[in-house]
């Protein structure tokens, strides 16, 4: 198996679980591909009392037959042979009699249901099985550690995350896992034998971001560039494919939630509400605010404030650098040109999408800007801001009286200010004093792929970031 890379604050908490004096019960839920199943793996060993996963789009007979398989399997360890259960409450009395037969051990028994979405279908009452399993016998104890994991948020969020029922706070905990940082994202590459430079990690960033199934497809002998090539724009390239199923797997009437991943990738610097709706045609209420936040904690896209308003007057803004990716880029593309994505290089389209990815990805590394600007140990809050005239996508509001006004400029080479940047750049700042009314001072802060070219203009920048802080 692969080396497990990063995910040490989960660990800690997995291992943490075995030695505590109570049962627990946690969901480990996240995007689809962010290496949640393995992460679980590498964390017990593959040393589970139980392990079930789900079976997509089967009916709940061939869910119970696969129960069945797999407890014949663990039960073996104890000379018992179990009945084919016809129901949840019959499979998880089955389970807990199983559980009972185990010898004492030192260690906690550890269950895990993998793709727990999918162990629910239509009718089966398996969250009220699962719901009795828990508060009947396994939290009565102290020796049971149950993990339930899944990709399709709205069923993790609705039946067990913002459950209002048997299961209303039951989790003892919740691990939502992230996708790698640029950091993670390196480690990763390099575990592959894959040694690229910083420039090409972040060019594989800006297309797969940080998302570990898609980062093990590239291969080492290949450039940046050729992989992303051939990953995406030959005739029977994997992720061609991997848009359509994407949504679908995660989320029911799914066409809601990709409308509004569509909207906001045509409109790089985010949407509010109601341009969301105006964009969409989706109705106004509850099921808007629902997918809203199913696609937030799917990572796709975030919210954010702008400074000085409300926290319900912010932006959202898509986040997901492959769904970037591919509407820009691979749905317009012709299956037949395979050497599309090489002959998009350096050319106007390009630069677009590679300044709006990049912005995304400071945005992915705040703790690691901060970090480099010394603030670290100051409070802050992150914006952006936008007026009719102007708009700075990323507003750093620190309690010493400073605010940091950031730029994120991608580039093949060091950054040029010319002389009407220069002026675009006065304006902003002017701008923004007047509208804002702070006395705070302002600290234009560039953050770019490789510094800034010293000229007459690059002066009025007080801090200067390059790449490779966002690497740290």
């Amino acid at each position: 198996m692969n080396p497990l890379i990063g995910r040490k604050e989960e660990i800690k908490k997995m291992h943490r679980y075995l030695t505590s004096r109570k049962s627990e019960f946690v969901a480990v839920y996240g995007r689809r591909r962010v290496g949640k199943t393995f992460l679980v793996r590498k964390a017990y060993q593959n040393k589970f009392a139980f392990q079930l996963t789900g079976l997509a789009n089967v009916s709940m007979k061939y869910q119970l037959s696969q129960f069945h398989a797999a407890l014949s399997k663990h039960a073996l360890a104890v000379n018992w042979t179990p009945e084919p259960a016809t129901d949840w409450f019959i499979a998880f009395r089955q389970l807990s009699d199983y559980l009972e037969r185990l010898p004492h051990q030192k260690n906690k028994k550890v269950i895990f249901l993998d793709e727990l979405p999918w162990l629910d279908t239509h009718n089966s009452k398996f969250i009220s099985g699962l719901e009795h399993f828990w508060n009947s016998w396994a939290s009565a104890r102290d020796d049971i550690v149950l993990i339930v994991c899944g990709s399709a948020a709205s069923w993790m969020l609705k039946n067990l995350i913002k459950n209002r029922g048997g299961l209303h706070n039951r989790l003892t905990d919740r691990i939502k896992l992230e996708p790698f940082e640029l950091a993670e994202t390196e480690a990763f590459l390099q575990s592959k034998n894959a040694v690229y430079n910083r420039y090409q990690t972040l060019l594989l960033y800006m297309v797969f971001g940080g998302i570990p199934f898609y980062l093990d497809f590239i291969s080492s002998e290949k450039s940046a560039m050729q992989n992303i090539n051939d990953l995406c724009f030959h005739a029977d390239a994997p992720f061609r494919l991997e848009y359509e199923s994407l949504y679908a797997s995660l989320f029911k009437k799914h066409e809601r939630h990709v409308s509004i991943i569509e909207a906001l990738a045509s409109k790089g610097k985010g949407l509010t509400r109601n341009e969301i709706i105006k964009q969409t045609k989706l109705s106004d209420g509850g099921g808007l605010t629902r997918i809203l936040r199913e696609l937030e904690e799917s990572n796709f896209i975030r919210k954010y404030k702008t400074f000085g308003k409300k926290q319900k007057e912010g932006l959202y803004q898509l986040v997901d650098l492959y769904s970037l990716f591919y509407l820009r880029f691979i749905k317009q593309a012709d299956p037949d040109d395979e050497h599309f994505w090489l002959n998009m290089i350096e050319t106007p389209t390009f630069f677009a999408w590679s300044g709006y990815a990049f912005e995304m990805i400071c945005l992915h590394h705040i703790t690691q800007i901060k970090k480099a600007l010394g603030i670290s140990g100051i409070q802050t809050a992150v914006s952006t801001w936008r007026s009719k005239t102007a708009q700075i996508d990323l507003v750093i509001d620190r309690k010493d009286q400073v605010i940091n006004l950031c730029e994120m400029k991608f580039s093949i080479n060091p950054f040029t200010i010319d002389k009407k940047y220069a002026a675009n750049l006065r304006n902003k700042m002017g701008s923004f004093r007047e509208e804002t009314q702070t006395d705070k001072a302002l600290f234009l802060t560039f953050i770019s792929t490789y510094g800034l070219q010293e000229n007459q203009y690059s002066g009025m920048v007080r801090n200067s970031l390059e790449m490779d802080i966002l690497f740290e």
